[in-house]
């Protein structure tokens, strides 16, 4: 996972680690009242999407469309993962070694710009329906491919959208346009945010002890290659993607041209919140959300301590170091003074 960290490069080719700190303390020293607020809203940002995706995922779980149906990560899914992202991350590290930055870039920023404008559709999708003019006519399309020709025909494409969808698609192609142009920190956040929402939504456990699993094995994927080697820190540098969530620590003396950015990466937001969401739906289930506020005040502390860690410091810090034991250990706690620790991870 990525690490929250300082950097006084821009969001998408940052530095990490000791020698952003280093770069920040000789071009820019951000006041306190700019710390506060960039560390404030990070940790605001990463909030948003663990509440507001986890409210929709429970609308995802009780919709009868197949296609509407989240992700159910098992236990064997969860001991791969670790694993699969190991491999993933060497695997770019090779190809920021052997092949030329700049056009892996030019891949990458294509890829996340036409994945970037589905997810903020989507994502605003709720909210458009909600505001759109009752007056104005809703009019219905379909996007079909078929191979082959009578009998033998098979559907390869079938996309049923309408007016609302399209007017989403059109504000995310945008802000898309934007990002790729700018790659401003603004239009970073929102495809972040986006990226964030719909992992949440769409991605569950079918039980705690999953979850155990998978923070348990992203806790040691992330302390080893963070501490244990260079490749996460080559990488971070070398990726230009919207796959964290920045701020800028010098908005207060530079305006919305602020260079001096922290940083939280995205996977320290979904994978702890795919955890607070089963706690989530075992809260629902006993007419309660103990569970849910316990996990959710978990990862405000655990976030708020990494945060602390890096800034006492000055050293980029791995999140799920902190997240884990904290959103692990905050509801086992309640279970175990509960008396439900058996129910809960059944």
């Amino acid at each position: 996972m990525a690490d929250v960290e300082q950097s006084a490069a821009v969001p998408d080719g940052s530095s990490t680690g000791s020698d952003a700190v280093n770069g920040t303390a000789g071009r820019f020293v951000s006041g306190a009242e700019g710390t506060a607020l960039a560390y404030g809203s990070l940790l605001l940002m990463a909030l948003l999407p663990i509440f507001f995706g986890a409210l929709r995922s429970v609308g995802c779980s009780k919709s009868k469309s197949a296609s509407d149906m989240p992700e159910t990560i098992t236990s064997r899914d969860a001991a791969r993962f670790p694993i699969i992202a190991s491999c993933t991350l060497f695997g770019l590290y090779l190809f920021f070694k052997i092949f030329s930055q700049e056009y892996i870039n030019l891949l990458l920023s294509m890829y996340f710009f036409v994945l970037g404008i589905l997810a903020l559709s989507h994502t605003m999708s709720p909210f458009m329906c909600r505001v759109f003019p009752a007056n104005v006519p809703n009019k219905q399309y379909q996007l079909l491919f078929t191979q082959g020709s009578g009998e033998s025909k098979e559907e390869i494409v079938n996309y049923e959208f309408d007016t609302k969808d399209l007017i989403c698609l059109g504000i995310s192609s945008v802000v898309g346009v934007w990002y790729v142009l700018k790659k401003h920190w603004i239009a970073n956040n929102l495809f972040g945010l986006a990226f964030a929402l719909n992992g949440v939504e769409l991605l569950h456990l079918n039980n705690v002890s999953t979850g155990c699993i998978l923070l348990g094995g992203l806790f040691v994927y992330d302390v080893f290659w963070v501490f244990g080697t260079n490749v996460m820190v080559t990488v971070a540098k070398s990726f230009e993607a919207p796959i964290k969530l920045v701020f800028p620590q010098d908005l207060l003396e530079k305006g919305l041209d602020a260079s001096n950015f922290a940083m939280l990466g995205l996977g320290d937001i979904v994978i702890p919140a795919v955890v607070i969401f089963s706690s989530f739906t075992l809260s629902l289930k006993k007419n309660t959300r103990t569970y849910f506020y316990t996990s959710f005040l978990a990862y405000i502390f655990g976030l708020g301590l990494t945060i602390f860690i890096m800034h006492t410091f000055k050293h980029a810090q791995p999140a799920l170091l902190y997240l884990v034991p904290a959103c692990i250990g905050f509801p086992v706690l309640l279970a175990l003074f509960k008396g439900e620790l058996t129910e809960m991870f059944r």
